[in-house]
């Protein structure tokens, strides 16, 4: 499988995850590769004169087939992420981009997935049916047929005061006129109905989810960002993540992760892209 790599991401390649293809200045990739001790004999290196023109010539290798990941490697992740949603020459497709994190908590029995705490903003209803789908199609890929999706806000009523309860109400009108699919969804629901069976039930909120969700989707990024970094930083969380919704998976670890993370990360994107292949359910 070919794979837009940097020479972190060499260990993936040695776990055979996949065949790197390495993209950006041929010199500084040579130089950080023998920097860190790693053999680069019989890896594809496109070379190109700066990190912009490296985001660029990574869409256009996954526009033609030629790549089937892209991982973001020492760059800013604008410069991957503006090619890849330019609209004629990127790889945009009919759903909106979002990113998915899959935490491993240690007292949890199943790995929680979180979106979206790194690309959408302020995310609209229909924002919002594509992260949750998206989310879906990543616990499908899995192994998880039928996952229970939290849609989360400060309180588990429905309110005008608070916009979150009234998107999540809307979407769990969308999955049962089909405009989601694959999922259990319940909401609005407070983090801990969502997560804690006690808590749902001193509520006495009945529901295939409350108490046992597997995806938590957030009202905007700025609280799936706190939910996520709480986890990892206060809960002993590992985690890993994938961005999904163009043409193939893109993986956008922080320039501060570790080989654990990339790891993993690449892992979620391996399955998902062999998932989609698998099942032909790539949206294009």
């Amino acid at each position: 499988m070919l794979f837009r790599s940097q020479h972190r991401h060499r260990q993936a390649a040695s776990a055979g995850l996949i065949v790197p293809v390495l993209i950006g200045p041929e010199t500084r990739i040579r130089s950080a590769a023998a920097d860190a001790g790693i053999d680069l004999t019989g890896v594809e290196i496109v070379s190109t004169p700066h990190s912009h023109a490296a985001g660029e010539e990574a869409v256009a290798l996954a526009r033609q087939g030629k790549v089937d990941i892209i991982m973001k490697g020492a760059l800013h992740t604008d410069e991957l992420l503006v090619p890849a949603l330019a609209r004629e020459t990127g790889l945009r497709t009919a759903r909106r981009l979002s990113h998915v994190f899959v935490m491993d908590l240690p007292k949890s029995d199943r790995p929680y997935f979180i979106t979206d705490a790194a690309i959408n903003i302020t995310p609209s209803l229909e924002d919002l049916r594509d992260i949750v789908q998206n989310a879906i199609d990543l616990a499908h890929a899995l192994g998880n047929p039928r996952p229970r999706v939290a849609i989360l806000s400060a309180v588990e009523t429905v309110t005008s005061k608070l916009q979150s309860t009234l998107n999540a109400a809307a979407l769990c009108k969308m999955a049962d006129r089909g405009q989601i699919t694959g999922a259990a969804l319940d909401g609005p629901l407070a983090f801990d109905n969502a997560v804690s069976p006690e808590a749902a039930a001193a509520k006495g909120i009945v529901s295939e989810v409350a108490g046992r969700a597997d995806i938590l989707v957030v009202p905007d990024l700025v609280s799936g960002n706190m939910l996520a970094k709480e986890l990892d930083y206060l809960a002993g969380a590992e985690a890993a993540g994938v961005v999904l919704g163009a043409r193939v998976p893109i993986v956008l670890t922080s320039r501060a992760d570790g080989v654990f993370e990339r790891k993993v990360s690449t892992a979620l994107a391996v399955l998902f892209r062999a998932h989609t292949l698998r099942t032909k359910t790539a949206v294009i």
